[in-house]
């Protein structure tokens, strides 16, 4: 019979006194390190719906779908999908509300019998253009622009007005004021090509 290495030998001894290396998941939850990179969860709250994390996947596991049906309550859905992250961190990184909108944690079991379910979904109000009902923008992330950009957001009817409406001030004879001088169609929430056609368009 073989006889045991020394050091194997003092492992056995450091496995009965000190107890097994290995956890002891599931019986006991398993505590990850702090720098676990672990599934990647939207805030709701920070998230602003700029599709930056979307850009910067490798791997397609972030996606958006628009919702305009109900034009009084436009939404925009966005997507994780579980299933084919690769945890590297890219969207946390990129992500402009202070790498706060979605972020890395340390949730590592992620096992499901149904993969349909191997998905995480937010949702974000949208801003419709006046128009042609095509989305801009997330009203959370127009919010964001114009907190960033200062009092230049004045010399963006989409911004300002966006900015107005989301503070509950919006006046509505800012549009008809402009009707007596034909250019009513330039103070509204509108997409880039709707806005472009609106200032070459003279009357």
């Amino acid at each position: 019979m073989k006889l045991p290495k020394i050091r194997e030998v003092i492992e056995a001894v450091k496995a009965l006194i000190v107890g097994p290396y290995t956890s002891k998941f599931p019986k006991v939850p398993h505590k990850p390190h702090p720098n676990f990179r672990g599934q990647p969860k939207y805030n709701d709250k920070k998230c602003v719906g700029c599709l930056a994390c979307e850009e910067v996947c490798p791997v397609g596991a972030l996606a958006h779908k628009d919702i305009t049906d109900d034009k009084k309550n436009p939404k925009r859905l966005m997507i994780h999908y579980t299933d084919t992250c690769i945890f590297c961190g890219q969207c946390e990184a990129a992500c402009i509300s202070d790498h706060e909108g979605i972020k890395l944690s340390n949730d590592w079991e992620l096992s499901f019998f149904d993969r349909t379910k191997a998905e995480e979904t937010i949702e974000k109000e949208l801003a419709l253009c006046e128009i042609c009902s095509s989305p801009v923008a997330c009203k959370d992330h127009l919010k964001w622009i114009s907190e960033k950009i200062g009092e230049l957001t004045y010399s963006n009817p989409t911004l300002y007005l966006s900015r107005l409406k989301s503070l509950g001030i919006i006046d509505e004879n800012i549009i008809s004021a402009l009707r007596d001088d034909g250019r009513s169609d330039r103070a509204k929430i509108l997409c880039a090509r709707c806005r472009r056609e609106t200032t070459l368009t003279t009357k």
